[in-house]
Formats: C-alpha cells, sequence, structure tokens
C-alpha cells in the first residue's frame, strides 16, 4: 500500500481512484463499512482505492487545545486500512490555510485535479471544507460537474458497547477512558491498543519480582482508566500476555501517570529503548493503595493469576 503525506506526494502519473475521506480515528466497524464498501467499487471499476485523511485532528486547528485522544496513530490505521484492502492512504496536514478552503475548492484541489476520482464514498453524515459547510449532497453535485459519483453508507452499527448506542470513535473514546475495554473491542473489532518507547521507571516492579515495561506512550493517546487489565505486549514481533497497570502508583505516593506492562513468566527481557504495543483485554480492578507491601505483592500475585485465566480463555 503506497502511504503519502500531502498532495506533492501523490504520484504525478496518478490515474482514476475511489476515494474516501474521513479522520477514520481507531478504523472502528462502523469505519469498516465504510473503508470496504470503497474497496469493492474500486475493485468492480478497476481502480485503486484511496483513504484520504489528516493530521493534526481537525478540531486542534480549528479550536486548539480540543484535540481528542486518539485510537490509533497514523501507521496503525493505515496498517488497519491496508488489511481492508486499501490501495493509498494519503494523509493531508490540516493546518490554518488549509481549513479556509470551501468546500469547492476541496473537491477540486484533492479530488479532482490530484486524485482523479472516479467514485467517493462516504457516511451519511460528512462534512468537510470551510466550517464543515460542504455535505454529501454537495458532494454528490459537485460530482455531475466533474465526473465522479458519491456513494452513502450506512456506518451505524450498534451491538452491547454503550447500552446498544450506535459505534463510534467518541463513545470508544468515553468507553475508554472509562475503563470498559472490553466495550471498546466490540465496537473496533479488536483490542485498544496503547504504543510507545520504553523507558526507563522507578524499577520498583524489578525489585518486587514484576518486572514491568513502563511505556512513554503517543502524543494525545487514548488511554484507560487508572487500575490492573489484562491483555498483550508486543513486542520485536512477539506477542506476550501481559498483566497492565495504568496510574499514579499510589502505593508509593507517585504523581506521574503511567502505563507499565508485566510480561507473565517471562524472565530476562531487555525492551528498554524499543518501540511496543500494549494490547488491552479485560479490566481486572481498579488503581488501589495497601496497607502494607506484603498486601501489594499478595495483591499482584492474585492479579497476574487473574490475568493469566483471562487470556487463556481468550485464546
Amino acid at each position: 500500500m503506497q502511504r503519502w503525506r500531502g498532495l506533492e506526494d501523490i504520484p504525478e502519473d496518478w490515474g482514476r481512484s475511489v476515494v474516501t475521506i474521513g479522520s477514520y480515528d481507531g478504523v472502528h466497524r462502523g469505519h469498516q463499512l465504510i473503508i470496504r464498501h470503497a474497496v469493492d467499487r474500486a475493485r468492480e471499476l478497476g481502480v485503486p482505492a484511496v483513504v484520504v485523511t489528516f493530521d493534526p485532528h481537525p478540531s486542534e486547528v480549528v479550536r486548539p487545545g480540543s484535540h481528542p485522544p486518539l485510537l490509533a496513530p497514523h501507521h496503525r490505521r493505515a496498517d488497519l486500512m491496508a488489511e481492508l484492502g486499501v490501495d493509498a492512504v494519503l494523509i493531508l496536514p490540516f493546518t490554518t490555510e488549509f481549513s479556509k478552503l470551501s468546500p469547492a475548492e476541496f473537491v477540486v484541489k484533492v479530488l479532482v485535479d490530484k486524485l482523479h476520482a472516479k467514485a467517493v464514498v462516504e457516511g451519511p453524515n460528512f462534512r468537510f471544507g470551510h466550517r464543515a459547510a460542504g455535505n454529501v449532497d454537495f458532494l454528490a453535485d459537485q460530482g455531475k460537474t466533474y465526473d465522479f459519483e458519491v456513494e452513502v453508507v450506512d456506518l451505524y452499527v450498534s451491538g452491547e458497547a454503550g447500552g446498544g448506542q450506535p459505534f463510534s470513535s467518541t463513545l470508544t473514546r468515553r468507553l475508554v477512558a472509562e475503563g470498559d475495554v472490553t466495550g471498546a473491542a466490540e465496537i473496533l473489532g479488536r483490542p485498544h491498543r496503547v504504543e510507545g518507547v520504553v523507558v526507563r521507571g522507578a524499577q520498583r516492579g524489578r525489585e518486587l519480582g514484576f518486572p514491568t515495561a513502563n511505556v512513554e506512550t503517543l502524543p494525545h493517546t487514548a488511554i484507560p482508566a487508572d487500575g490492573v487489565y489484562a491483555g498483550w505486549l508486543h513486542a520485536q514481533g512477539e506477542v506476550m500476555p501481559a498483566a497492565i497497570s495504568v496510574g499514579t502508583n499510589p502505593q508509593f505516593d507517585g504523581t506521574e501517570r503511567t502505563v507499565e506492562a508485566y510480561a507473565i513468566d517471562r524472565v530476562g527481557l531487555d525492551l528498554y529503548g524499543l518501540h511496543v504495543a500494549v494490547d488491552f483485554l479485560a479490566f481486572v480492578r481498579g488503581q488501589a493503595k495497601f496497607d502494607s507491601l506484603e498486601a501489594l505483592l499478595e495483591q499482584m500475585a492474585e492479579d497476574v493469576k487473574r490475568c493469566r485465566e483471562l487470556i487463556a480463555a481468550a485464546e
């Protein structure tokens, strides 16, 4: 799959294509419906399927300081889109200047002049252009002028997550923030993942017999609520069952919020400086401060046992 950052990265000889545009944070099951439809339509027409997305999130430019927690970084989204059959991902730098493009200017600049759209696939509430003035009806009118079809796909899927609310990135972020990683996984179609580089912490876990990978998460990452979780640690191409701790470590009067993963039953791992990923399977318990170190160690052993059981059941 080709990955482009900015319009200038698109090959000059790029032909017609089927395009879908959106933030697609998380590439959740609703997003997947739209993207798969775009891929299927591209195959029917014999042209590539292209996803157009933005960096940073448009809200950060329009309303500075309002950047939402991200469910997946761009490289992860691109990987997920590639799995769905997408041929190219275009990440458009969302600047103040870019935000001022009218819907008509956006159509010409991006869809017509660069991507030569043959069809555009969107959800019913898609908005674009300055002040989000463009919608699917406007897009369809532009398609008549510039020779591209517009297809609207209903992305509304629902299940048990969020009490039956339609699946969305907003709902997924809320569930993650509440620690409901099981509900988030139902929406995403996979466990919620946090990524980052392993850095040196206080190394108390090592001293206590539970050495953890202290993950310095990527900016704006959606991090689950404080507590202990079962999940997996991905490092150097290996997937390891893990007990994950999120929080400030109140037992030692910590103040900095961290994500730490203990690779269950693994000895001698040296992950410092490596980029790793942590998948959250299930919530085990909330963060707590214990009366003694012995009580903490007893609870940690129980946590690991519970995590081992949950992971074995899932696998």
